[in-house]
Parts: structure tokens; C-alpha cells; sequence
């Protein structure tokens, strides 16, 4: 609720509204009155049983001691209702209106339909109405204009729609706080010039049909500190005579209307001027107007306090005024999408706060400021498609927390900075469609912090490819094309092992194509035409089971094209101009009409050795098939490396079966922490005072618990993440196998987000629930992408993640995961068998709710498996549903369910959410502040979880690119504190409400 004091403050008045009261009405009677409207209103509803309204109408009950009932003390008088979020459904009834002593109404965060029943504008002593986060149609009743007394509204997210009572701006004039935003409400804003709203602080209409001029009426409202007005069709000039009224303003929301700028859209002074009076201005937003005229120099003179600024996507034209850098409390400028012209201010710089800067799509010219090097917070610098010349500037590379250099299309010369691999925290480089020189400094090519893209296209950029590329692991696309590089490609290219996108065509590269970068396990799209490269088709090629786009023309590549694998689905535009080239595909000579040629002996020689070599390992592999079953692996008390030949025993931790039988009492009942398909998890106590996790797989399962088993102890001996659970040990006889873990304090995000009928869940911190979301991402991440082999957890659920006492989370439970790639002969066989009584026709892939559709349709597990299931898990925290509930209940998967109510009810989407509630506690400021943060941090999950569970695998991202998005987001939230401060009740450089 974003006016709790307001509330409180409705609440300390309450004995004097009412003592005023009628004294004539019969307190008895007026108390029986009471108590039957208040039946007639619950018979409408429906709610679950044993829920709010469970206790209501028992025999003998006093009304005024019912779940949300609150009674004067001495006339018995019911003068609060007050059941926000309890789940009910139905409409609101009439009856309501004979609570004829109601003071406050909320009944926000429900799933109410209907339409707003007009009796409720008879209240006359109501001052605290709250009816959003609904399902209400129809439109705003003109009687609620007839509540005098009413200081607080909120009607936000139903769907509401028609005008909106003119009544109700003029006659409400006690009215501090108005939300109507996220409705369908058409016409204009209703305040005419006649209206005045002296103590209106809030008015929200975001997301809606207002249209016409921002009303003029509004400077009757001096004491206005938040306005929000974006997303509608507002239009006209923006006025210079409104906002000059209002000293207390904070935040100025007018995005995305149709408004103008004076003198025929050519002029932003008088707009600008009417703001200097707002010294708390903390946020101004004007993108996406297209705005005309120029950037004032008076900009400098706006509030100290503002923080934000946007005017990206309008027509602004001009220079970027330097005394733009008085507003030293900056942390977010956008200038992005406009006609700005001239330099760039060098006296940026004394913007220090600055954390993300858009100048991109300008007509910027000249140099970039070597200034721009002494932002110490720069996390985001775009200045990319102007017109910028000279170097890049080597001081860049003292932005130590830069994670994304945007200076693409530009007409950059000199040489690449071999200073920016000093950038140790960047994740993109954009430097493409410049004029750079020289060849690729090593220490840029060894940025292993890279992880979105590299892109150096469109240079004049020489040499060899770099060695050091090969750092780059965690990088999703490398693009090099049209520069004059020369020289092999790198097999170590290969250890690259996350690239998706490879483009070097377009350069003067020579010699085969190495084996290593067909064989990169997740490539879909490899250009590497107009070279002067030869050679035959590497094997690798064939057995990519990734690669969706190949081109290799104009080289002078040889042989017979293969006709299996991606290349069955090529055509003859893949392969032009290698004349050597000969195969089936259409458009390509066939190999039959080539000459020829009489075999040399060195190839003969060659066929023969390699023929002796394969005989060679096939007995090899006979002999080792045939020794006896090497000794189960012991663990590190530290990590998740195992005992192999060679390392020294005395350093694993022994724990005996008799051990396990001590710590926990016998694996008695009172120690079970929780069970599974494969066996029960206890805990226990060592004698050294260690708290252990005993996870006893159940013996009866037979084949699946010795696969099982194996399969899990191959994924902890060779991965170590922070976020995977590690083993302290295993143990293992004949009819007992167990595998000893740290004792998660915290237990699981299952029974955190479910607890027990007899436990209530604390809720998590906006920062907790990101913090988990990206903890989870990065261990996943880390399976599919960066461990020594490619790991398929297939079956993450909230169950499988622990919390440890710090709330970090940890992937556990790897008893049916499917082992990739990288181990050795011997583990590829084990693995191979056990594979298959965790395949689709075998034991389907995870749990219900969260198995990936391909699964159920015969697909084989995939890392996009995983994507789906972290997907569903994402939008379970976020809605507070499991994602079966949601199935039986309504049919629906958890994703229909979220898509259908999304972008329109976000509220809806979150209601159960179990995130803490901070609005008992926040002033009005505050807790709007917080609403705002919570619902744009919503948003970008909720888009995150859609994309996560679309039904198309090739439609999902990458676990790296969900991992890196959750990253960016934990990290802004930590930027903007994460959590409003309860204690101080106010936002950040605000006032106190």
C-alpha cells in the first residue's frame, strides 16, 4: 500500500469522525445493521475454507471481532474493512454501501470482478478507498464524487475503462493520494480549471487511454511531489506554467505521450525554465515524445538532487550543453535516439556518480573525452552510430567497474587499446565499423571477463589471430569479419567452449579449418567465406548436432562435401567459389565428373598407420572393459575432486557406515529432512560438532540407484561452483549407498516458498529472491557452459536448491542428470549405460510441472531442458504458484497462465509473491519508491520467464545469457539499495513524508 501513512494518519482521526456521527441512530440497532451488511457482502465472495472469512456469521460472534472488521470501541460501529490479499473472489456487493460509519475500504489484492458498485459513494464518512489489483470492469462511478471526506484512492490495475468522472477531481478536495494507473481509461484528465485538489501529493494515471494537454488545473495542487503520466496519448506543448508550481515535486513521469515543445516543437527552454523551482526533482522522464528544439543550458540549473534523466527517442537537435555536469547526483543520462550534434562535453567527468550513459544514435562528432576515464561508477558507456573521430581513449581502461563499451559505427582510428584488458569487469565490446588499425592486442583477446559478445568487424585491423582468444570461455559471439587478418585460425580456438556465433569471413586467413572449432559443442552459426582458406571439411563438422548456419565460400576449400549431418541441410550458397568442392548438393559439381587423380603414397601410407591405430585402441579399450570395477570415489572434506590414481587418501575425510548410524540416531524418523524417488535425506551431527546431510539411496530401486548413484558422484567429484552443493564424502557396501553433504541451514527453496501447514513462511527481500534467482542461474550455467564436461541436471525444482545460512543458493540433487562431454573412455561407457534408464523412453526427464514439452513428445534431454525448468521455477517465485496447482486448477501451464495476464495485470501476476511487505512500515514516498522498484524489477523477470518456458527449444536463451541477465539485475537493484530503508520511511534523497 503506497500511502500507509496517510492511512495512520485517516486512523488517529478516526474516534473524532466518529464521535461526530449521527447520535440519534440506536447503537444496537446500528450494530445489527452492521453485522447483516456484512453477511450480505461475504455472501457474495467465495473464499477458501478455513480462509478470511471462515469465522464470519458464527452464532453468537461479534461482527466487530471478524478477520478485517474494525468496530468504534464505544458505538460498536463498524468503521474498517480491511481484507487486502486474502484471496477472495467474486464481486463486490451493494450491501457494502449500509456500512453507513466506514472510514476505510480496502479490498486491493484480490481477485474481485464486476464493476464498482456505485452505493459505495454514499459513504460519506469514507477516506480511505483501495479497490486495485483486481479484476473490476465497467467505469469509475460518478457518485464516488460525492465522497467529501475521502483523502486516499487507489483503483490501480483492474480493468477499468470509459472517462473518468469529472466529479471526482472537482468535489474530492481533501484527496492527497490518486492511482488510477494501469486501466483502460479513455478522455482526458479530469480536472478543470474550476478544480482545485490544495493537498493532492500523488496522481498516477501511467499505462492508460488519457488523451488531450496535460490540464492546467494541476498548479492548484502546490503540494505535489509525484506525477506519473506515462504511457498514454497525451499531447500539446509541455507546459511552462504547471510545474513551476509545485516546490515539492520529485518525480516527473511524461514518457511516451505526444507532447511538443514550444514554438512549433522547436523550443524545450520555457518547459525547462518551469522546473527550476522543483528542488527535490529526483527523476525526469520525457523519452519517446518526439520532442523538438535543443537542450538548454539552463538544464544545469535543475534540481542537485535529480538522478535520472531521460530524453532518449525524441528530435532534440543541438549540442549537449556542458553545464549539463552541475547535476553532479547523476547516475542514469540518456540522450540516446535524438539529432544532438557537436562534442561531447569533456566535463562529464564531474558527474562521478554517473553509472549508465547513452549517447548512441546522436550526430555526435569529434573526439571522446579522455575524461570520461575519471567516472569512477561507469558501468555502461554506449556512444555508439555517431560521427566520433580520433583513438579510443586509452583512460578507459581505469573504469574498473565497466562491464559494457558500446563505440560501434563510428569513425574511430589508431590502434585498440592494449590497456582495456585491464577492464577486468567487461562483458561486451563493441567496436565494430570503425577505421582501428593494427593488429588485436593480446591483452584485449585475454579478456576472459567477455561474455556476451566481442565485435571488431568492419576494421582495418592486421595480423595473426590472437592465441590468447582462446581465454575467452565464458563468450557467446566473437565476430572478426571484414578486417585484412592473416595467418591459420587457431585450434585453440577450440577453448572457446561457449561460442554460439563465429564470424572471421571477410579477412585473409589461410590453411585448414581446424577440427577443435568444428567440434565446439553449442556453435550454431560459423562464417568463415571470402578467405584463402583449404583444405577438406573437418570430421568434427559432421557430428555437430548445434550448428544451424555454415558458410565457407569463396576459399579454396577441397574434397567431397559430406552428406550427413548439417550438411544435409545446406545448399550449393554455402559452398561458391571453391572450386574444389564436389558433392550432391545441388548447385555443386558432382564428385564423379572430377578427374581422378592417382593416390600417392603418402596418403596410402597414412590410411595404413591410422588403420594400425584404430586396432590398436579398440584393444586397448577390450582390456580395460575387462578389469574388475574400479573403487567408489572418496571426496574432499574442501570441494568436489575425487580420488583419483596418484593423489594421496590421508587427505579425504573416512566417514564409516557406523559413523552415519551415530550422527543420526539410527537414521531415526525425528532426523528426516526429506525424501525423493531414489531415497531420504537425514541429518546428523559428526563427533567433531560437524552438521552433516546424509542422503541414503533406497536399495530397492536396484539398477536406477547404482546408476544414480555413479551419476551424481561423477558430476561432484569433477565440478566446483559456488553455487552447486559440494560433498564432504561417500560411503558405499553392497546394500548401503550414501553420500555425506553439508547441513543446509536454511533448508530448501520448497519449503521456504511451501511451508508446513504449521510453519509461516518470512517472505524474502526483493534482493534475496534476484540474489537466489541468480545464484541458481550461474551454478546452471556453469553445468552447461564451464565445467570440465557438459552436465543436464534434469530435474531443477525448488526442492533440489538449498539455502545455506547466508541465503545462498545451491543446486543439488544430481541423481538423473546426463553427463555431456570431456571425460575419459572408461566413464563414457558408464555413462552411456546409465543414460539409458534416464531417457525419455525410460524414466521421463524431471518432475511434473517442470519437464520441458519436447521431453513429453519424445525429445531427448538438452540444456534447454534445463532452461524450461529454471524458467517455470522463475515465474513460481515470482506469482507464488506451483506451476501443478495452476495446471489442475485452470488447466493452464504456468506460462499460459503468466502470458495471459501479462503486460496488463502485473499486479495480478505477483499477488502471492512471497515477498516481505514493507508498506506497514514506509511513509508514502517510501513505500511508492519501493512499489516501483519491486514492479520494474517484476517486469524484467517476468519477460525473463516467459522467454525461459516458450515451448520452441530454439526460441530460449542460454542459461550464460539468463545467468548474465539476472546478474545485471542484481547488480542495478544493489545500485538503487535493493530495499527501501523501513527505518528512515523515506527514499533516498527525499524529504520525510
Amino acid at each position: 500500500m503506497a500511502a500507509l501513512l496517510l492511512l495512520a494518519l485517516i486512523l488517529s482521526q478516526l474516534d473524532l469522525v466518529v464521535t461526530a456521527a449521527n447520535t440519534t441512530v440506536d447503537p444496537i440497532q446500528g450494530a445489527s445493521r452492521d453485522r447483516a451488511a456484512l453477511l450480505s457482502f461475504a455472501s457474495a465472495i467465495s473464499s477458501d475454507p478455513g480462509g478470511a472469512l471462515a469465522g464470519w456469521g458464527a452464532p453468537g460472534s461479534d461482527a466487530c471481532n471478524w478477520t478485517g472488521v474494525t468496530c468504534h470501541r464505544v458505538k460498536h460501529r463498524v468503521v474498517q474493512l480491511i481484507l487486502s490479499g486474502r484471496g477472495l473472489r467474486g464481486v463486490i456487493s451493494p450491501a457494502v454501501g449500509n456500512l453507513s460509519f466506514l472510514v476505510v475500504l480496502d479490498l486491493s489484492d484480490n481477485f474481485f470482478s464486476g464493476t464498482i458498485p456505485p452505493v459505495i459513494g454514499y459513504l460519506s464518512r469514507l477516506e480511505q478507498l483501495s479497490l486495485s489489483k483486481n479484476l473490476l470492469t465497467g467505469s469509475i462511478p460518478v457518485e464516488l464524487g460525492s465522497l467529501h471526506q475521502l483523502i486516499y484512492l487507489d483503483l490501480d490495475s483492474n480493468q477499468l475503462s470509459g472517462p473518468s468522472p469529472r466529479t471526482l477531481f472537482c468535489n474530492c478536495t481533501s484527496l492527497q493520494y490518486v492511482d488510477l494507473s494501469n486501466n483502460s481509461l479513455a478522455g482526458e484528465v479530469p480536472l478543470a480549471d474550476e478544480c482545485r485538489l490544495p493537498d493532492l501529493r500523488f496522481l498516477l494515471l501511467w499505462s492508460n487511454n488519457f488523451e488531450g494537454s496535460i490540464p492546467a488545473a494541476l498548479s492548484n495542487s502546490s503540494k505535489l511531489s509525484w506525477i506519473d503520466f506515462e504511457s498514454n496519448h497525451l499531447s500539446g506543448v509541455l507546459p511552462s506554467g504547471i510545474f513551476d508550481k509545485m516546490p515539492f515535486l520529485q518525480f516527473l513521469y511524461l514518457s511516451y505521450n505526444n507532447l511538443s515543445s514550444h514554438d512549433d516543437n522547436t523550443n524545450l527552454t520555457p518547459f525547462f525554465a518551469s522546473l527550476r523551482n522543483c528542488s527535490h526533482l529526483q527523476e525526469l522522464e520525457l523519452a519517446g515524445n518526439n520532442l523538438g528544439g535543443s537542450i538548454p543550458p539552463l538544464i544545469g540549473d535543475l534540481s542537485i538532487n535529480l538522478v535520472q534523466l531521460h530524453l532518449d527517442e525524441n528530435a532534440i537537435s543541438g549540442p549537449i550543453p556542458p553545464n549539463i555536469s552541475n547535476l553532479v547526483n547523476l547516475t542514469y543520462l540518456n540522450l540516446s535516439y535524438n539529432y544532438l550534434n557537436g562534442s561531447i562535453p569533456p566535463d562529464l567527468s564531474r558527474l562521478r556518480k554517473l553509472e549508465r550513459v547513452y549517447l548512441s544514435h546522436n550526430l555526435l562528432s569529434g573526439e571522446i573525452p579522455v575524461s570520461l576515464g575519471e567516472i569512477p561508477h561507469l558501468g555502461l558507456l554506449d556512444i555508439s552510430a555517431n560521427r566520433l573521430t580520433g583513438f579510443v581513449p586509452d583512460t578507459l581502461s581505469n573504469l574498473s567497474q565497466l562491464r559494457t563499451l558500446m563505440l560501434h559505427q563510428n569513425w574511430l582510428s589508431g590502434t585498440i587499446p592494449a590497456s582495456l584488458g585491464n577492464c577486468v569487469n567487461l562483458e561486451i565490446l563493441d567496436l565494430s565499423h570503425n577505421r582501428l588499425t593494427g593488429r588485436i592486442p593480446s591483452d584485449v583477446a585475454a579478456l576472459g571477463s567477455l561474455k556476451l559478445y566481442l565485435n571488431l568487424s568492419s576494421n582495418l585491423l592486421e595480423g595473426p589471430l590472437p592465441l590468447e582468444l582462446s581465454k575467452m570461455d565464458m563468450i557467446l559471439a566473437l565476430d572478426l569479419s571484414s578486417n585484412n587478418l592473416s595467418g591459420a585460425i587457431p585450434p585453440q580456438l577450440g577453448s572457446c567452449v561457449a561460442l554460439e556465433y563465429l564470424n572471421l569471413s571477410g579477412n585473409n586467413l589461410q590453411g585448414p579449418l581446424p577440427s577443435s572449432v568444428g567440434a565446439l559443442p553449442y556453435l550454431q552459426v560459423l562464417d568463415i567465406s571470402s578467405n584463402r582458406l583449404s583444405g577438406a571439411m573437418p570430421d568434427s563438422l559432421r557430428a555437430s548436432v548445434s550448428l544451424k548456419q555454415f558458410n565457407v565460400s569463396f576459399n579454396n576449400f577441397s574434397g567431397a562435401i559430406p552428406t550427413d549431418g548439417i550438411f544435409a541441410s545446406l545448399s550449393a550458397d554455402s559452398f561458391l567459389g571453391n572450386e574444389g568442392l564436389c558433392g550432391s548438393i545441388p548447385g555443386v559439381s558432382s564428385c564423379e565428373t572430377k578427374r581422378t587423380r592417382r593416390p600417392t603414397p603418402l596418403p596410402i601410407l597414412l590410411a595404413v598407420v591410422g588403420t594400425i591405430c584404430t586396432i590398436f585402441v579398440l584393444v586397448c579399450s577390450i582390456v580395460r572393459r575387462s578389469r574388475p570395477c574400479a573403487r567408489l570415489p572418496t571426496f574432499h572434506r574442501q570441494g568436489l575432486i575425487a580420488t583419483v590414481e596418484g593423489e594421496n587418501p590421508q587427505h579425504h575425510p573416512r566417514i564409516s557406515y557406523r559413523q552415519l548410524v551415530e550422527a543420526t540416531g539410527g537414521f531415526a524418523d525425528s532426523n528426516l529432512v526429506g525424501g525423493g524417488s531414489f531415497g531420504n535425506v537425514y541429518k546428523g551431527t559428526l563427533q567433531d560438532e560437524t552438521p552433516i546431510a546424509v542422503k541414503v539411496l533406497d536399495p530397492r530401486c536396484g539398477v536406477e540407484i547404482s546408476g544414480s548413484f555413479k551419476r551424481e558422484c561423477q558430476v561432484l567429484k569433477r565440478t566446483r561452483h559456488r553455487n552447486l552443493i559440494r560433498v564432504i564424502t561417500a560411503c558405499s557396501k553392497p546394500d548401503f549407498k550414501a553420500l555425506v553433504l553439508p547441513l543446509m541451514p536454511n533448508g530448501s527453496l520448497e519449503k521456504f516458498l511451501y511451508p508446513p501447514n504449521d510453519e509461516s513462511s518470512p517472505g524474502l527481500e526483493l534482493r534475496q529472491l534476484v540474489s537466489i534467482l541468480s545464484d541458481v542461474a550461474e551454478g546452471v550455467a556453469y553445468l552447461h557452459h564451464y565445467a570440465p564436461f557438459r552436465v543436464i541436471h534434469c530435474d531443477l525444482k525448488p526442492s533440489n536448491i538449498l539455502l545455506d545460512e547466508d541465503m545462498t543458493a545451491l543446486v543439488s540433487d544430481f541423481g538423473i542428470s546426463k553427463l555431456m562431454r570431456g571425460i575419459n573412455e572408461e566413464e563414457s561407457n558408464n555413462v552411456h549405460e546409465s543414460s539409458a534408464f534416464n531417457s525419455i523412453t525410460g524414466l521421463l526427464q524431471g518432475s511434473v510441472g517442470y519437464i520441458a514439452p519436447e521431453y513429453g513428445l519424445g525429445g531427448q534431454p538438452s540444456t534447454q531442458g534445463d532452461v524450461y525448468s529454471f524458467g517455470v521455477i522463475l515465474l513460481e517465485m515470482i506469482t507464488g504458484k506451483r506451476p501443478t496447482g495452476v495446471i489442475f486448477d485452470e488447466g493452464l501451464t504456468l506460462h499460459d497462465w503468466v502470458k495471459g495476464h501479462y503486460p496488463h495485470n502485473v499486479e495480478t501476476i505477483t499477488l502471492q509473491a512471497p515477498l516481505k511487505d514493507h508498506s506497514s512500515v514506509l511513509l508514502a514516498e517510501s513505500s511508492l519508491y519501493y512499489k516501483k522498484l519491486r514492479r520494474d524489477v517484476m517486469v524484467e523477470l517476468i519477460e525473463l520467464g516467459l522467454v525461459c518456458t516458450q515451448l520452441s527449444p530454439s526460441m530460449r536463451p542460454t542459461m550464460a545469457d539468463v545467468a548474465n541477465e539476472i546478474s545485471i539485475l542484481k547488480q542495478d537493484l544493489a545500485r538503487h539499495g535493493g530495499e527501501v530503508d523501513a527505518e528512515s520511511c523515506s527514499t533516498p534523497n527525499s524529504p520525510s513524508f
